[in-house]
């Protein structure tokens, strides 16, 4: 709940009108007022300002660190990794906003500014060479850079360590920036995918028997496949058998592939908490297939800032792309 405590020199105080409500926050960022409460109790992501009355308020600048948050931890990263980059990018922002005095002016007609400009914190080495060529729409060495990457440290690493923190810069200048960056953000995300989907290939297993194999699929409505795009690029240099369903799929959809294949285990990914259903998990959870007696059905994985922390009992949340693969790995090796 939000304190009543008098302000604190290290919390200004605002207007009644000014900033966000942890309540209103939550609903715009489509997640529940308990994980956002959650964040700023062991990561120290909260609201840094209050009303004269003491309550507490999330600041433009408060916002902009939570966003990130959200996108890191969509994007599979363990959350105290997440709140540590969040935090980095935060003081970068602080920074940026000291300096925007001596700042050069923004580029002629409102184009994204040259490389450099993306603010990334403590990172990879390769992540700053991939934001130059990002920034710059340098699509040949943006392809370049991503295969050396996932060829040098694997596809999780690969995802996590570098793909993940330059995506998550580029959208947070999206974010800060209107209109600015689109183009990049965009370019960057399509080649990540392309990349992403070469590094499977050639992979027998994927066209191997689907008896027992990890489905993917997001839930109804969702878009968001980037994530999921990693796992199945991950499992398939595994060698495990996998089959991918993509995004917005249809109960009845998922329903009648998971009864067709047999899955040892499905993943279901949620970006948006409206749409993160704990009675589907459920209900996939449910599925039984075979003959009598030996009927079996498959473990159900959720993955997404959707999920609510209290996940359905049985249902499984890994924290970031290493430990799904894990996971997934145990459970076709059982199944």
């Amino acid at each position: 709940m939000d304190s009543a405590a008098q302000p604190s020199a290290a919390q200004p105080s605002v207007p009644p009108d000014a900033g966000l409500a942890t309540g209103v926050l939550a609903h715009r960022l489509g997640v529940s007022p308990m994980t956002l409460r959650s964040w700023d109790r062991r990561y120290g992501i909260g609201p840094t300002a209050r009303t004269e009355g003491g309550h507490r308020r999330w600041t433009a600048m408060d916002v902009a660190t939570v966003e990130d948050m959200c996108r890191l931890t969509a994007a599979g990263i363990p959350p105290a990794d997440a709140a540590r980059c969040a935090r980095s990018s935060a003081a970068d922002r602080v920074s940026t906003a000291e300096s925007a005095t001596a700042s050069p002016p923004p580029s002629p007609g409102g184009r994204s500014r040259a490389a450099g400009a993306l603010p990334l914190g403590d990172v990879r080495q390769e992540c700053r060479g991939l934001a130059r060529s990002a920034v710059r729409l340098d699509a040949p060495a943006l392809e370049k850079r991503l295969t050396a990457v996932v060829e040098r440290h694997g596809v999780v690493v690969a995802w996590q360590d570098v793909m993940v923190p330059t995506l998550h810069a580029v959208g947070r200048r999206w974010a800060s920036s209107g209109n600015q960056y689109v183009e990049v953000e965009h370019l960057l995300s399509w080649h990540v995918s392309t990349v992403l989907r070469r590094s499977t290939l050639p992979a027998p297993s994927v066209g191997s028997s689907a008896a027992g194999c990890v489905l993917l699929a997001c839930v109804p409505g969702e878009q968001h496949t980037l994530a999921l795009e990693a796992l199945y690029a991950a499992l398939a240099q595994e060698g495990l058998p996998v089959r991918m369903l993509g995004g917005a799929v249809p109960v009845e959809a998922l329903d009648a592939a998971v009864r067709r294949l047999g899955p040892a285990a499905v993943v279901l990914w949620a970006q948006e908490s409206a749409r993160a259903a704990p009675a589907l998990a459920q209900h996939v959870a449910g599925l039984r297939w075979g003959m009598k007696g030996m009927r079996r059905g498959p473990a159900v994985l959720v993955g997404g800032p959707g999920w609510n922390p209290s996940v359905p009992v049985g249902v499984l949340r890994p924290a970031g792309l290493a430990q799904a693969v894990g996971a997934l790995r145990a459970l076709c090796a059982t199944g």
